[in-house]
C-alpha cells in the first residue's frame, strides 16, 4: 500500500522546442496566414502595362480588396501557393486541374459598379494553347464601363450606357495627331507631359497618347503647330474587334449598341446577335451550340432563345487607344472577377535614375 497517496506527483517538465522547430512552426503559421489573407481579404498586384495610364502607371504596386465583391472560393484547389499559373524559374504549370470545384463567392459589400477599377482573370486564357482554369488565368486590370443588363455603345470614343454619356476618366489618354515644324519632339517634353509616342506618321507628324491636360499644354509649346484629338471613323470595320463580324462595322471608337448579359435574362437569338453571345453561351456557360442552316441547337435541342446563368461586365482601359479590353474579346463573366483595386502602396519608375525611382506622390494613393 502506498502511504504517500496524499502527495501530488510532480508534473513532467515540458521538452523545450528546438530552434529549428520553432522557426518551422513560425514559417508554417505565417504561410497559412498569408494564404488566408491573400485569398479572402486583400492581395498585392503590380501594374505591368500602360493600358490604364495615367490613372495607374507601369510600376505601381497596389492592393486589391477581395471583400468588396466577396472573396471567390478556389476553383482549382490543388495549386502551388503564391503563384498564379506558372512555377517561378521552372516555367511549368503551378496547378493541377484534375479537380475543379464549382464557382462560389462569399457575400461582399457591393456588386461591381460602373467606374470601379477591377482586377479579373483574362477570359481568353481558357482557349488554346493555354486552356487555363478560370482562377489560374492571367490577372488583368481595367475600369468597369458597363454592368449586367446595361445597353452599351461607343460613339466617337465616348461611352454611352443606356443612352446616357458616361463620365470620362480624369486621367484617360486619348490619341492626338500632332504636327511640328521641327523634326522631333524633345524627349524632355515627352517625359514632362508623360506622353507616349504611338507612331510617327511622317517626319513632322506624330500620333501621341496623352491626357487632355497634357494636350492643352503641348498646344502652347514652341514648334508645335497642330494638336488634334483623333478617333477612328464611324462605319470603318476593324477585324480585331469583338465579335469579329464584318456585318457589324465596329471599331475601337465606334461600337455597338449591345446588351450586356444579366443572370436570368432571356435573349432572342438570331443570325446577327448570335456572334455577340455565342462565346458566353458556349465557352463561359459550358453549352454545346451548333448552327445548322437557319437552326440553332443548344445541347442538341432546337431553340431561338437562351437564358443566361451569370452576370457579365464590360471592361475598358483608361488609355483607350493602347488597351486590349472588352472591345477586343467581349464580356467578362462574374466568375472571373477577382477584386476591386483600392490603393497604390508603392510606385517605382524603372526608367528613372536610382535616387528618383520611387514616385513619392503615388505612395498610399487611393485609386479612383
Amino acid at each position: 500500500m502506498n502511504w504517500r497517496f496524499w502527495k501530488k506527483k510532480r508534473p513532467r517538465a515540458k521538452k523545450k522546442k528546438s530552434a529549428l522547430r520553432e522557426w518551422t512552426n513560425a514559417i508554417v503559421f505565417a504561410a497559412i496566414a498569408a494564404i488566408v489573407i491573400r485569398g479572402l481579404f486583400i492581395e498585392a498586384f503590380v501594374i505591368p502595362s500602360g493600358s490604364m495610364e495615367g490613372t495607374l502607371l507601369v510600376g505601381d504596386f497596389l492592393f486589391v480588396s477581395k471583400v468588396n465583391y466577396g472573396a471567390r472560393m478556389p476553383i482549382t484547389p490543388v495549386a502551388f501557393p503564391f503563384s498564379q499559373h506558372t512555377m517561378p524559374l521552372l516555367g511549368t504549370k503551378a496547378y493541377w486541374d484534375g479537380i475543379q470545384l464549382p464557382y462560389f463567392r462569399l457575400p461582399g459589400f457591393s456588386e461591381v459598379k460602373k467606374g470601379d477599377v477591377v482586377v479579373f482573370n483574362y477570359p481568353m486564357d481558357i482557349d488554346s494553347p493555354l486552356y487555363r482554369p478560370v482562377d489560374k488565368q492571367e490577372n488583368y486590370i481595367k475600369r468597369c464601363q458597363g454592368t449586367a443588363g446595361d445597353t452599351l455603345s461607343i460613339r466617337d470614343a465616348q461611352v454611352y450606357i443606356n443612352g446616357k454619356p458616361e463620365a470620362v476618366p480624369k486621367y484617360s489618354q486619348p490619341s492626338f495627331l500632332v504636327h511640328t515644324d521641327s523634326i522631333a519632339i524633345s524627349q524632355q517634353l515627352i517625359n514632362q507631359l508623360d506622353i507616349t509616342i504611338r507612331q510617327q506618321l511622317t517626319t513632322h507628324d506624330f500620333e501621341l497618347l496623352m491626357t487632355r491636360q497634357a494636350a492643352a499644354k503641348l498646344k502652347g509649346t514652341a514648334h508645335i503647330t497642330l494638336v488634334r484629338e483623333y478617333n477612328q471613323l464611324n462605319g470603318v470595320y476593324d477585324p480585331d474587334i469583338f465579335p469579329h463580324d464584318p456585318r457589324l462595322r465596329w471599331n475601337v471608337d465606334n461600337y455597338g449598341p449591345i446588351i450586356i448579359p444579366k443572370k436570368g435574362w432571356t435573349v432572342k437569338l438570331n443570325s446577327l446577335n448570335l456572334p455577340i453571345y455565342r462565346r458566353a453561351i458556349q465557352v463561359y456557360e459550358n453549352n454545346r451550340l451548333l448552327v445548322l442552316g437557319n437552326d440553332i441547337l443548344i445541347n442538341g435541342k432546337k431553340t431561338d432563345t437562351y437564358t443566361f446563368k451569370m452576370n457579365y461586365y464590360w471592361m475598358m482601359g483608361d488609355n483607350r487607344h493602347n488597351s486590349e479590353d472588352s472591345r477586343f474579346w467581349g464580356f467578362v463573366p462574374e466568375d472571373h472577377i477577382v477584386g476591386k483595386a483600392v490603393f497604390t502602396w508603392l510606385s517605382v519608375d524603372a526608367g528613372a535614375n536610382f535616387l528618383s525611382r520611387i514616385r513619392w506622390s503615388r505612395v498610399c494613393r487611393v485609386i479612383h
